[in-house]
Parts: C-alpha cells; structure tokens; sequence
C-alpha cells in the first residue's frame, strides 16, 4: 500500500526514515513531508494517490477527498474530526480514525493554567512590569475553595477533575451520561442552567456536534455570576463567541480563557475575542507539547499498521 502523512506531526526525520523503512521492508510505499501546507492543491497533490493517509487537524473538505480516488483509510492525529468531512468518506467506504487520549495530559494541564491565569492576571501583569509598572491595588483569587462547572466528562474532562481536585475545589459536572469515575473524585452532575449558575469558573471539556454547537449561548453565558470566568480548551463554536464577547465587554463575567475558536488561528485582529477586557488568548496550544506529540507519533502508526495487518 502506499501511505502518505502529509504533514511534520512533530516527527523528526530521522524517526520518518525509520517508519520508511519499516513499512519498505513489509513492502509498503510511506511518503513523508516536513513541511506543513494547507491549501487544498498542495494537499490533493500529495495525497491523491495514496490508500492511507496520515493527517492531523488540516480541514479536509469532500472537493480534496474526491480526487483520492484510491483513498481507503486515515489515521487523524487529533482527537476531534470534524474537519473532516465525514459523511464523504462514509458513503465512500473510506475508512476514518482519530488519536484519542494522546493529549489527555496536555489539555487538562492548559485548562487549569488558564483558570490560574485568568484568576492572577498573570499575562496582563506580565506586560505590566515590562512596562515599567508595578501591582499596584491589584489582588488575585485564588483556585482552591471555587466551584468549578465542567462541561463533558470525557476523559480530558475528568483528567481536568483531578487536578482540580488537588487544588482543593468544588466540582459539579454535566453531560450526557454520568460517569463512575466523576462521582468518585465528588463531582456532583446536575443540568446545565444550574452548572451555569452555580460555577464560579465554567470549563468546556465536549466535542463539536450539532448538539454542541453554540452549547454556552447568550442566555446560558447570562446565567453565569459577575464573577465567573469561561475556560474552552474544546472547539470554538461550543460557544457563541460574539455573546462572550459581549458579555466580556459588559463586565457581565469575570474573564475566559480560550485556546479554540471558530476557526484555526490566524486570526483576523478585529476578531471579538482580541479586543474585550480579562480575555487569555493562545493559538490553539492545548495538544500541542513535545511528550503529546511523541505518544500521537505511536498512536497513528500503530493504527496505521493496524489497519494494514486486516486487510
């Protein structure tokens, strides 16, 4: 067969000529590129004759999967898909699957960071002192002892848990079934409007769906205390980012912290979430550290060989 990754993926090349010549000893044909390109053309023209093909979070529309006509599989390094378009590759028998858990670690980490940095104002003050200024009036909150909303306990939800756990917090929980291990940590589910009122921080831990999309609405961000904060390290349509905005603006919420949105950065500067008060902004970091990275790098190879050995 022959494999393409289209894409770095963090891979050494040193590490892609080992993979070479592993698939080249079984008789496979695996195609490697270090550069990382996302128009459709370059992206056609390196995949369009391949059965397997290797790609992470690079938006792969019907019109580039058309023109792979030999396309029987991909392995996605990234635990969402719906950058994918899915319903192409189902009535196309194209097989699709994604690098779950890999980055377990990496978001739940940046979850909590962003709710510390939000309650200390670290990046602002980071400016500040460069500036020449200095604390000033300024007093922080602190994590331990506020009451945390996370939404979705998945596996990068619960991992979230935990560490919240250690910092002495209140957890309440909402999804679309109880988990065991949720429970055990002393989450406490309840609906969403409760979670919403009851959090003094607001945590987004749920894939995009249509059920999803725009979940934190204007009228559920209206519900949110004066004092709350919104983290979303899960996809940026789960929230209407123009009511955060809003609301951001209004002082009708504390702050967020937010590492998705409706797009992949770049983003445009007049975009609403780089121009409101007590907002964090990062580029989509959330997966992206070297040890994540490392355990993606072995979880698409093995499904790629996975999938090789069925057939």
């Amino acid at each position: 067969m022959k494999i393409t990754c289209v894409e770095p993926l963090g891979i050494s090349e040193k590490r892609f000529i080992e993979l070479q010549n592993n698939f080249a000893a079984k008789g496979h044909t695996f195609n490697f590129f270090t550069d990382r390109r996302e128009d459709e053309e370059t992206l056609v023209d390196r995949m369009k004759d391949s059965d397997i093909v290797i790609i992470s979070n690079i938006k792969l529309p019907a019109s580039a999967l058309q023109q792979c006509p030999k396309l029987k599989y991909l392995s996605v390094a990234f635990t969402g898909l719906d950058h994918i378009d899915l319903a192409y590759c189902s009535q196309h028998n194209i097989a699709v699957q994604n690098a779950a858990g890999y980055s377990t670690t990496a978001v739940s980490e940046l979850a909590v960071e962003l709710m510390l940095d939000v309650l200390r104002k670290v990046t602002e003050l980071d400016g500040t002192i460069r500036q020449g200024g200095s604390r000033g009036a300024f007093l922080g909150r602190e994590l331990k002892g506020k009451t945390v909303g996370i939404v979705g306990t998945g596996a990068i939800g619960i991992a979230t848990m935990r560490l919240l756990k250690a910092f002495g917090c209140t957890l309440l929980a909402y999804s679309r079934s109880q988990r065991s291990e949720s429970i055990e940590l002393g989450a406490e589910y309840c609906n969403l409007d409760t979670l919403m009122q009851r959090s003094d921080i607001v945590t987004l831990h749920v894939p995009m769906t249509a059920e999803t999309h725009h979940l934190i609405s204007a009228e559920k961000i209206a519900l949110m205390k004066p004092t709350a904060i919104l983290i979303n390290t899960a996809r940026g349509n789960v929230v209407d980012i123009e009511a955060l905005a809003k609301a951001l603006k209004e002082n009708k919420i504390a702050g967020a912290g937010i590492d998705v949105y409706e797009k992949e950065p770049p983003l445009a500067t007049s975009h609403p979430l780089l121009n409101t008060p007590n907002c964090v902004a990062v580029p989509h970091i959330g997966y992206a550290t070297r040890e994540a990275f490392d355990i993606r790098a072995d979880i698409v190879i093995d499904h790629v060989w996975n999938y090789i050995n069925k057939q």
